[in-house]
């Protein structure tokens, strides 16, 4: 409007001074050329008059055009949900939104031409943001460049909010400043959502990672995304040597297809499918039993991966076959003792008789002495037999397991000659172990014979120290023995030999308990076999 009525003045001003202005200068001219002069005169004011009035109308529809284009942008930026600010060179605030004028609670100031630090004065609550605004206002100038920072805002009900604030510097042709641009949008809602997210996450890491379970993630071809530290004390694997390989790389091949057949049920199904008793090859050579749960992972719908929980039940399994074993132990016991003293009464009459009639009879003849030694078997067999039908009380001492393996080694070094085959011991000095000396020889003797007994040409054995135990190593190159067989030795009356009844291992085995220890076997056929038995070393 102010702009309009200068136009005007100015426009009656040049019309009263080219009227008396061209009217005193025509007093200078003839009275003849004056009528000429005057009519000339009107045609110029016309023409002058017609210019100045198309430029008046083209200034004022530009103006009409800028004033429209800013009530647009007042418009659009009122109606954003972020905060809008435009700021001069010096920070001064030019324009601002009404979302910004309410969040720096600033409704009723006068704001345009003043900077945040005035505007401090103003808003008690907004006193620390206006000032921050105008530190990050200053490292946007220093840095030339657009910033981005987040803020937090106060507000009138005493809660907080945070925004993500940009800020973009603007340069005339001189690289003056010449404005900032400032729009902040408000993230409070989106922190708390990450806030909630990183929560969950670390919820989940602490569940998966100190799960009591083994507890595995694998992707929808099968391979291996993450392992829990569970997963990896079982196994002996570590997560960077597992990672990117298939689950089945650690079952054992006669598990491969059961297993894969439940997590394609998985895939199918979208439910949660069981596989009990998956074997799994532990790193250093032991067997881990697992039920293993195969979960789908599914996010948006779709079926991203799978979790799978294992429970080791591997020791369960061993509780299982020892109180199998030992249910079977006591009734053969029990039948045992009975046959046992059944058969010693008339065995020692059949003996006498044997002895008698050996004596009296003039001439060598070789079926007594056939008979005298398989009722020596029989006795022997009868004598194991009552062995296995009651407990043997275990007399701990101190020994040096070198000196028993010693007398062990002295005592069946004929017998293993006879059988072609040499005995050699390898014991290292100072190991010392709580035990029963009869008891443990009893149990070297019965392995040595063993060995002597499987062609073999060379016996070793080897005692040495671990850690925590003392491990005796009874080597031999007899003829081996296969791997379902050595799944069974140490049931009673399970033997490969001929004329073996199976009770010798069976009592090794419980010596062997009895002593906290325990004894395995490495064994291939035509190479040989090795018996391995720990037992614990004194602290």
């Amino acid at each position: 409007m102010k702009q309009r009525t200068k136009i005007l003045l100015l426009y009656l001003f040049c019309s009263i001074v080219w009227v008396v202005g061209s009217d005193l200068v025509l007093l200078a001219f003839d009275q003849e050329v004056i009528p000429l002069f005057q009519g000339m005169k009107g045609i110029v004011f016309v023409l002058a008059s017609s210019v100045f009035i198309y430029l008046l109308i083209s200034k004022t529809e530009k103006l009409q055009e800028l004033e429209e284009e800013k009530e647009k942008i007042e418009t659009l930026i009122n109606s954003m949900v972020d905060f809008v600010n435009f700021k001069d060179g010096e920070g001064r605030w030019i324009q601002t939104n009404d979302y910004g004028l309410k969040l720096y609670q600033l409704e009723n100031v006068d704001y345009r031409g003043k900077k945040d630090s005035e505007l401090a004065a103003y808003s008690k609550a907004s006193r620390e943001p206006l000032l921050y605004c105008e530190h990050t206002d200053n490292l946007t100038w220093e840095r030339g460049e657009t910033t981005r920072t987040e803020e937090v805002f106060p507000m009138e009900d005493g809660t907080k909010k945070t925004f993500d604030t940009i800020k973009t510097p603007i340069y005339d042709e001189n690289g003056k400043r010449k404005g900032l641009v400032v729009i902040g949008r408000d993230i409070t809602e989106r922190k708390k959502a990450e806030k909630r997210l990183a929560e969950s996450e670390l919820r989940y890491k602490a569940l998966f990672d100190h799960n009591p379970e083994l507890v595995y993630r694998i992707d929808l071809h099968g391979n291996i995304v993450d392992l829990n530290d569970k997963f990896m004390q079982v196994t002996g694997y570590k997560q960077e040597d597992a990672l990117g390989k298939s689950i089945l790389t650690y079952v054992q091949p006669d598990d491969h297809e059961r297993l894969r057949w439940k997590l394609e049920q998985v895939k199918l199904t979208r439910k949660a499918h069981q596989c009990n008793q998956v074997r799994i090859d532990h790193r250093y050579g032991d067997r881990v039993i697992v039920n293993c749960a195969s979960v789908p992972i599914i996010i948006d719908n779709e079926l991203v991966g799978i979790t799978g929980y294992a429970t080791n039940i591997t020791k369960i399994l061993e509780t299982e076959e020892k109180l199998r074993t030992t249910e079977k132990l006591a009734v053969v016991g029990e039948l045992a003792a009975g046959i046992a003293h059944e058969i010693r009464n008339p065995l020692t009459s059949l003996r006498g008789f044997v002895q008698l009639f050996q004596d009296e009879s003039k001439e060598n003849n070789p079926l007594h002495r056939i008979m005298l030694d398989e009722l020596e078997r029989i006795n022997t067999i009868a004598s194991e037999l009552l062995v296995l039908s009651r407990p043997q009380e275990v007399v701990f001492q101190r020994c040096n397991l070198r000196q028993v393996l010693g007398d062990v080694v002295q005592l069946m070094e004929t017998g293993a000659q006879l059988n072609g085959a040499t005995l050699c011991l390898q014991a290292e000095e100072g190991l010392s172990l709580e035990c029963d000396p009869n008891q443990l020889k009893q149990l070297f003797i019965n392995v040595v014979k063993n060995a002597a007994e499987s062609g073999a040409s060379a016996i070793v054995v080897r005692a040495f120290p671990s850690r925590t135990q003392i491990c005796v190593a009874v080597e031999d190159n007899g003829c081996g023995i296969s791997g379902d067989r050595i799944e069974r030795l140490g049931e009673p009356f399970y033997s490969q030999k001929e004329r073996g009844t199976g009770l010798g291992l069976t009592i090794s085995h419980k010596i062997v308990d009895a002593h906290h220890g325990a004894i395995q076997y490495k064994s291939e056929l035509g190479t040989g076999t090795t018996v391995f038995i720990s037992l614990p070393k004194v602290q």
